[in-house]
């Protein structure tokens, strides 16, 4: 099995913060099975059907949540208290609302810097963690995805259309995330939308090994492109609200932590350094790069990956339980 059948959501909630939030959130598969959390990428993006067929349906509680301002949570788009500690806090409120002791950790993208940052803080409510297309949220990680010495030299012709609405002093992360910030948060819709599609199709372009038109379709959509362009920004410009090279220098509180991480050997979203020096710096990890693939969940691939980890994941856990019987 690479990928499971799609299945129904089992109950789907808005789970109401403390702070004006209301969090959307699903739980789909065994209702009294391990418990699963995904993290979705972004910032901005949203849960999708998807997620749900990474894991055995029979064995997972699956739970799975849209992060502040986007997706179905609420309000949308809103920057007010929208940080990663933010986040953090959501999904140990989660967890404390779903009565969970431990869970299995999985995201992707940005979803593995959130996964990462959640675990450094609350470790002693991760079993495991299981991470596709890893994003350390460093400087030099927005400079490889911005800036034209970065994954601009590998698509030209993308990159060019990324940055036609830009000043042609813009070369630096820090200037070009400015500009589209200011266009993003402008009065007038009309350049709003142009800037927020122009920015979820770079990103989108380059995300597959293989260029899909129909991907960069439903990337640029009105609701999706909105969100991820404006919480993308707003999270950049703020270097992720977290301090350089953070998940790095803290890596000692997760060793206790096995982990499987994923990467696709061509991912030019998120360069596969980044999961090489995380798996090089923590040493309950394993790296699996994938041969002929991207960044994308979407690539057959990295999908099927994804499938094989949880089932390892599965058997790891059985054990375990039959240790403490």
């Amino acid at each position: 099995m690479f990928i499971y059948p799609e299945i129904k959501a089992n109950r789907q909630i808005w789970l109401p913060t403390t702070d004006g939030h209301q969090i959307y959130l699903e739980e789909s598969g065994n209702q009294n099975g391990y418990p699963v959390i995904y993290c979705h990428g972004g910032p901005g993006g949203a849960s999708s059907n998807q997620f749900r067929r990474l894991f055995d349906p029979e064995y997972y509680r699956i739970i799975i949540f849209d992060q502040r301002g986007c997706g179905q949570s609420k309000p949308f788009l809103s920057l007010n208290h929208n940080t990663s500690e933010h986040l953090i806090e959501d999904i140990e409120l989660i967890r404390q609302h779903c009565q969970l002791d431990k869970f299995l950790l999985a995201g992707g993208s940005w979803g593995t810097t959130l996964a990462l940052l959640y675990a450094q803080q609350y470790p002693q409510h991760v079993s495991a963690m299981l991470l596709r297309g890893i994003f350390l949220a460093r400087k030099q990680d927005l400079a490889w995805l911005y800036e034209p010495q970065g994954a601009a030299r590998l698509f030209p012709d993308y990159y060019h259309e990324f940055k036609k609405f830009l000043s042609n002093s813009a070369q630096s992360s820090e200037q070009i995330i400015d500009e589209y910030l200011a266009q993003l948060t402008s009065s007038n819709q009309i350049k709003q939308l142009t800037a927020a599609k122009a920015w979820c199709a770079w990103e989108s372009q380059i995300a597959k090994l293989h260029f899909s038109h129909e991907a960069t379709e439903q990337a640029t959509q009105t609701h999706h492109a909105m969100a991820m362009a404006l919480l993308e920004c707003h999270y950049f410009k703020n270097q992720c609200f977290i301090a350089e090279n953070q998940i790095l220098n803290n890596i000692d509180k997760l060793e206790s932590i096995p982990a499987t991480l994923i990467h696709g050997r061509y991912d030019a979203v998120c360069d596969l350094s980044q999961a090489w020096q995380l798996n090089q710096a923590w040493q309950s990890s394993q790296l699996l790069i994938v041969p002929e693939a991207g960044h994308s969940l979407g690539e057959i691939a990295i999908a099927k990956a994804c499938c094989q980890a949880s089932d390892d994941f599965m058997k790891y856990f059985k054990e375990q339980e039959k240790l403490e019987t």
